[in-house]
């Protein structure tokens, strides 16, 4: 097995809000045998900023991305979204400065970015990471991984390798959340309604947690469940991984 360098552009949220998915992923590479890597100079992909209507001012984000990680390996990233913003707009943007190094920069590191569960399974080849987490599992496969990822069955896969997990399928998975981004600020009654649906969903598997790629969904499903005081979880799938039989978790 060829041992990589891998670079882990965290995701400005996770490191802010969810910092133990960072140390799950760091956990699960370097148990597979590779090489970690964090950037400190390393900040926003400029998501919040391109989606709101800022996009003058995700440039220069899309800008530092570039030059942080321009000679970086591979580069693992555990949000869909943030790599959605990558490989769908930054091109775009690229082209609309006219800067025909820039457009070259960005059509260089895409060949290099991963979401987690991309980097698992299609370039490391793995599925079982020798995880052990013995509950009962529901996946709610986020909007930015489904349309413009197409992770297809990759999450799913992952979690039926661990051993003692009990893998239950989502009803009307394909469904959002109701979070994206500012939409639950902007259009609060609509994503309550969308939530409420996706809530009812993840209690009618009957499990005790519910993973996913994204923590900003699991962020807005996981505070309606403890609102409800549901005693269901949210976990990103990363520190579902790095859990083993010895009681190692992220």
């Amino acid at each position: 097995m060829k041992v990589l360098k891998i670079s882990l552009f965290v995701a400005c949220y996770n490191d802010t809000l969810f910092p133990e998915t960072g140390k799950a992923v760091v956990r699960v590479l370097e148990r597979l045998g590779h090489e970690v890597e964090f950037r400190q100079a390393q900040t926003c992909c400029g998501q919040m900023h391109y989606n709101t209507g800022y996009q003058k001012d995700a440039l220069p984000m899309m800008r530092h991305f570039l030059n942080v990680f321009a000679d970086a390996e591979v580069i693992c990233v555990p949000s869909s979204s943030c790599v959605a913003m990558i490989r769908d707009h930054y091109p775009k943007m690229a082209v609309q400065t006219g800067d025909a190094e820039l457009e070259r920069k960005v059509v260089a590191v895409l060949r290099r970015v991963f979401e987690f569960s991309e980097l698992l399974v299609d370039k490391l080849g793995v599925t079982d990471v020798g995880a052990f987490y013995p509950h009962a599992v529901t996946l709610h496969p986020s909007c930015h991984s489904l349309r413009s990822l197409h992770l297809g069955d990759k999450p799913r896969r992952l979690l039926e390798c661990v051993r003692g997990l009990t893998y239950l399928q989502l009803p009307e998975g394909d469904q959002c959340c109701g979070f994206g981004g500012t939409f639950a600020i902007k259009n609060a009654e609509v994503s309550a309604a969308m939530l409420s649906d996706k809530v009812r969903c993840v209690l009618d598997t009957g499990a005790e947690v519910c993973a996913a790629v994204d923590n900003s969904c699991l962020m807005h499903i996981g505070g309606a469940l403890s609102r409800q005081r549901t005693g269901v979880k949210v976990l990103h799938l990363a520190e579902i991984l790095a859990s083993t039989e010895a009681g190692e978790r992220a």
